[in-house]
């Protein structure tokens, strides 16, 4: 194995995995590099948690080979595949205090005391919990016992960290402070990091890239920055964002978008007779009814506080638009919706294939 310590790339190929007749994972392939940290995204049964069991060896493929770092590890039992994993559960020892739930991977491997309470201090200022070490969990709240659960994994300085959404117990305000811990602790460390979750926002603000998994099959593997400006299919362009990318149904023809009678101008060109044009809400403009690309009744405008989130009627579809926090439209209000022609992508609804 990787030497410990050492960040270590992770490398799937091919695996697969069923439970039965259900497949869970499909012809998997995903390269982490080493010191990445690589976000596992989808909703609940996309294979996203079956990944990471397989990687740490709870759960065997049913086809295929995993590595650490240049070994296939498809074989070697758990606790030689020099990995920490953290899950939502917390997972910690009630009548433990926190210094001893900290210390305990290195109890097992029968480390000194003085090296072991030094380790169990330095894991737990990386955690900022070092004034709690006297404490049990139960005389914790969520955010603590999480970072308690964080320093037991750190101290091992393992070659790859697993995360099983982590943050999923704590709320929403705990949870934006953790996220910003956990990117600053896996930067500062280095330490290769999966980190599995369904919540699109933890996805895009921790991961240097994100894998999209719908129904075990990897949709995406990209950046940030590129899963949400160039979405690889119709599913990634749905998933990402909130509130989510506007999708328009008509028919392409030529260079134009059909759609209840309207031909709007797009950057791609093709015959398509079920094709969906998508655009963010904040691409779009409220303009009044003669100067937009489309035009409809307000159905909603709802002030989020920077900014008014109005959705128009537009035949069997809605289109969100993010608007001035000032603007005063009421329900039923004629509006026009200007949709740039550079920034909106089309789609072939019957296999969610991009047109580029």
């Amino acid at each position: 194995m990787a030497e410990m310590g050492h960040a270590a790339s992770v490398r799937f190929e091919n695996v697969e995995k069923s439970f039965g007749s259900v497949k869970v994972l499909v012809d998997f392939d995903l390269e982490v590099k080493s010191g990445e940290f690589v976000v596992l995204l989808g909703e609940s049964g996309s294979g996203k948690t079956t990944a990471l069991r397989i990687l740490s060896g709870l759960e065997e493929p049913s086809a295929g080979q995993v590595y650490i770092g240049d070994q296939s590890v498809t074989e070697i039992l758990p606790k030689y595949r020099d990995i920490s994993m953290v899950f939502q559960s917390y997972a910690l020892y009630p009548h433990k205090t926190v210094a001893e739930n900290i210390a305990f991977p290195l109890k097992v491997r029968k480390v000194g005391k003085s090296e072991m309470d030094a380790a169990t201090l330095s894991a737990a200022k990386q955690v900022q919990i070092e004034d709690l070490l006297e404490r049990y969990p139960r005389q914790l709240s969520g955010g603590q016992r999480q970072r308690v659960a964080l320093a037991r994994a750190i101290i091992r300085r393992p070659s790859v960290f697993l995360m099983d959404e982590p943050l999923s117990n704590l709320d929403a305000k705990l949870r934006g402070y953790m996220r910003a811990q956990l990117k600053h602790m896996q930067k500062t460390m280095g330490i290769t990091t999966i980190y599995v979750t369904h919540d699109q926002i933890e996805a895009m603000t921790l991961a240097h890239r994100v894998a999209l998994l719908d129904k075990g099959v990897l949709q995406q593997l990209a950046t940030p920055a590129e899963i949400y400006n160039d979405p690889a299919n119709l599913f990634v362009a749905q998933f990402i964002g909130s509130p989510p990318m506007n999708v328009i149904r008509g028919n392409l023809d030529g260079n134009h978008l059909v759609t209840n009678d309207v031909r709007v101008d797009t950057p791609v060109a093709g015959q398509i007779a079920q094709a969906v044009m998508g655009v963010r809400p904040e691409d779009c403009a409220i303009a009044p009814p003669s100067e937009g690309t489309l035009s409809g009744k307000i159905y909603t405008n709802e002030l989020i506080g920077d900014h008014a989130l109005v959705t128009v009627d537009w035949g069997g579809d809605q289109i969100s638009v993010k608007a001035p926090k000032e603007f005063t439209g009421e329900m039923g209000d004629d509006v026009g919706v200007v949709i740039p022609r550079d920034h909106l992508f089309i789609f072939d609804e019957t296999n969610g294939r991009r047109v580029r």
